[in-house]
């Protein structure tokens, strides 16, 4: 089996499988190496919906799953842990009306009756993580009004920059995507703070849960 597994940050995709595989550099990093039985094709993306989407459609074509690790703010989840994403949501794809931003799943025409915005990933094989619903968009989210609101209207428990457009990606092509993503701050005026002081710790303990999810595979 072929796994892409994306990264935002170098930080993110040094912390999995750490020093191992052949690395090569170009307008998106890699690193490749065999697992287990596995391909592994691990891409630093960059930050945002834009380089996540554009990485996935660069080398999802050889791929049979698409994987993402690496960190995430909470909105009401436990700080300092790892987490499944069991469904992804983007915030910020919708329809501006007048004292409403209605929300649809991205893809979709933004007319009309929304009906449910998010998308599934495949399903857990037994890692034993707590499931949640990540909310992503092009903002980093250090409001506590901001994270009261996104997590009042699309009951998400996490937040970050990625995750959703990976889900779109995979779900365009018909692959299974899933995203392990561990916690750095709780989405607040301290969150810049908190983040570059758990990142490498949150990154770390994402990627340990990813490499037993591909021992799992």
């Amino acid at each position: 089996m072929n796994l892409l597994i994306l990264a935002a940050l170098p930080e993110e995709a040094d912390a999995l499988f750490p020093g191992a595989g052949t690395a090569a550099t170009g307008m998106v990093p890699v690193r490749r190496l065999a697992v287990h039985g596995h391909g592994l094709t691990i891409a630093t993306c960059g930050l945002g919906k834009v380089n996540a989407a554009l990485a996935a459609g660069l080398f999802a074509d050889g791929a049979d799953v698409l994987l993402m690790t690496g960190t995430c703010g909470a909105l009401g989840a436990e700080a300092g842990r790892a987490y499944w994403l069991a469904e992804a949501v983007q915030h910020d794809y919708g329809a501006s009306q007048p004292g409403l931003f209605r929300r649809y799943r991205a893809g979709d025409w933004p007319i009309g009756e929304a009906g449910e915005a998010h998308f599934a990933a495949m399903p857990d094989p037994g890692l034993g993580l707590p499931h949640a619903r990540i909310a992503s968009g092009d903002s980093f989210i250090a409001c506590p009004d901001a994270a009261a609101d996104l997590k009042a209207s699309l009951g998400a428990t996490l937040v970050d920059m990625e995750v959703g457009a990976v889900a779109q990606v995979a779900a365009r092509l018909a692959k299974p995507w899933a995203a392990i993503k561990a916690v750095t701050d709780d989405a607040n005026d301290a969150s810049g703070g908190d983040f570059h002081a758990n990142l490498l710790r949150a990154a770390r303990a994402a990627g340990q849960e990813v490499e037993r999810l591909v021992a799992m595979l």
